[in-house]
């Protein structure tokens, strides 16, 4: 699946999973802001797991350094579409979102404690995101703009929202695997073992694509990535995404004059 869809499906996901309205599932459920900030943050987690690629797009977020970070990544895991499209990739992305999920920083003019930890790995999802999605006109210094903007919002005014952050940076990473496994190419689930199918089921058409002969699983519904059917099923995801985001903001809007509102009551004389 191609970069931009990783980053679509994934704000869809958190979308669906957060949002208690019609449009979604309830089964997190966080404020407008939170879903908002949150489907930014899902869809650059998103990209991470191709962090093992050279063209990827955070292979160019930094130039020269990015590179080199993603060239490192990729020997390190045994190339594009091995460790890190695993289920071992998957639960060291949950690893690696816990683990700085619990750095802080408590500077003096703030009664607690920020948590930096998240809201550096935040603004640079973020940042891929909107380079990915097309947010940024193609700069990556806006692109970062934008990712440090919506961290540090996060993290002076509404550090409460950061609770999901584990959960929606690791659905963000699963949501990419899933994108993959529905492609022709699929994945190495169980790497770093790769069990090879039985010759009987290589001469099987069918049955030959979904365990291959490489090892690799796949529900290659979507075909090739990049195909036809991948752009049309981002259609309805982009739509979905656009809707959520809408009644999100909408929400958020009613809130605030409803707060000003009764302000203003409360002041008036009786």
């Amino acid at each position: 699946m191609m970069g931009a869809h990783h980053a679509m499906t994934g704000a869809a996901a958190w979308v669906a999973v957060t949002a208690t309205a019609g449009h979604g599932l309830g089964l997190f459920p966080v404020t407008p802001v939170g879903t908002i900030a949150g489907a930014l943050l899902c869809a650059g987690a998103a990209l991470l797991a191709d962090a093992d690629h050279n063209s990827a797009t955070i292979s160019q977020s930094v130039p020269v350094l990015g590179r080199l970070v993603t060239t490192g990544i990729s020997r390190a895991s045994g190339g594009h579409r091995h460790g890190l499209h695993s289920l071992l990739g998957l639960f060291s992305a949950w690893l690696l979102a816990t683990v700085i999920g619990r750095v802080l920083w408590e500077p003096v003019w703030v009664t607690e404690p920020l948590r930096v930890g998240p809201a550096l790995l935040s603004a640079a999802a973020i940042a891929f995101a909107a380079k990915a999605l097309g947010l940024s006109n193609k700069s990556w210094g806006v692109a970062w703009l934008i990712g440090f903007s919506v961290a540090a919002f996060i993290a002076v005014f509404a550090p409460e929202q950061q609770s999901w952050f584990v959960v929606c940076f690791t659905l963000g990473y699963g949501v990419h695997l899933l994108g993959d496994l529905l492609t022709t190419g699929g994945l190495p689930l169980l790497w770093p073992w790769i069990p090879k199918p039985p010759r009987w089921w290589r001469k099987v058409p069918v049955l030959d694509n979904v365990w291959s002969s490489g090892g690799y699983l796949a529900v290659p519904l979507l075909g090739n990535a990049g195909s036809l059917r991948e752009w049309l099923l981002l259609i309805p995801v982009t739509v979905y995404v656009g809707y959520g985001i809408l009644f999100a903001l909408l929400e958020t809007w009613h809130v605030n004059l409803e707060s000003v509102l009764m302000d203003i009551a409360a002041a008036l004389p009786l």
